[in-house]
């Protein structure tokens, strides 16, 4: 069996894999996706755009991929995973999944209050949404800390899932569900987007979004 400790990833293809998940991102962002440093991200970025793989919009400070560089990701990311032990990995996928819907219903519950948008002005409803998601979150890490120690890239999802529901917790509600801002219903998107891409999952025919 792999493990996460006879696995080594290749640093350029970790920021080609976080820009793929996101689709377009600041290169901060797939710096803390990644767990590299920044300026290391930089450099590769550099390196696909010399490539045509990956393109820089100015005007939103943005990354994204080229189409040359999406067709080339099946590549890389078949290289990265060639020793993994992905049937191990997809005994920790099901709990995820499990897991999935359970958090897609408290998303709803956290944007909607009697069928209205939630405009957090009802502490207390808040403060049992978010107990949920600590509770969530509770049964969430031990799953993500074992597919880590099977895929270790997928290890900085533990500390940025624990900080982002500590920011909700502490009343930054925007860190629930917001968008493009590094909530905790980012990383987990990116996490999931990652397990399906990693594991070859058709997500239309596995209906889990």
């Amino acid at each position: 069996m792999s493990s996460a400790r006879n696995v080594t990833h290749d640093a350029r293809f970790l920021t080609h894999h976080a820009l793929r998940i996101k689709g377009f991102a600041k290169s901060e962002t797939l710096a803390e996706m990644t767990a590299l440093d920044h300026a290391e991200v930089e450099i590769h970025l550099a390196d696909l755009a010399a490539a045509e793989w990956a393109m820089y919009r100015e005007a939103r400070s943005l990354w994204q991929l080229t189409p040359a560089g999406k067709a080339e990701h099946p590549k890389v990311l078949a290289s990265d995973i060639a020793s993994v032990d992905l049937d191990a990995l997809r005994v920790h996928y099901h709990g995820f999944l499990e897991l999935n819907t359970a958090f897609k219903d408290l998303c709803g519950d956290w944007q909607l209050r009697d069928g209205a948008p939630n405009d957090h002005s009802d502490a207390a409803y808040d403060a049992k949404v978010v107990a949920r998601l600590v509770d969530l979150h509770g049964d969430t890490a031990p799953i993500v800390t074992s597919m880590s120690g099977i895929l270790g890239r997928l290890a900085p999802y533990v500390p940025r899932l624990s900080s982002t529901c500590a920011a909700v917790v502490a009343g930054q509600t925007n860190m629930f569900t917001g968008v493009m801002c590094g909530s905790f219903h980012d990383v987990w998107m990116e996490l999931h987007e990652d397990l399906i891409l990693s594991q070859g999952i058709d997500r239309a025919k596995e209906g889990s979004f």
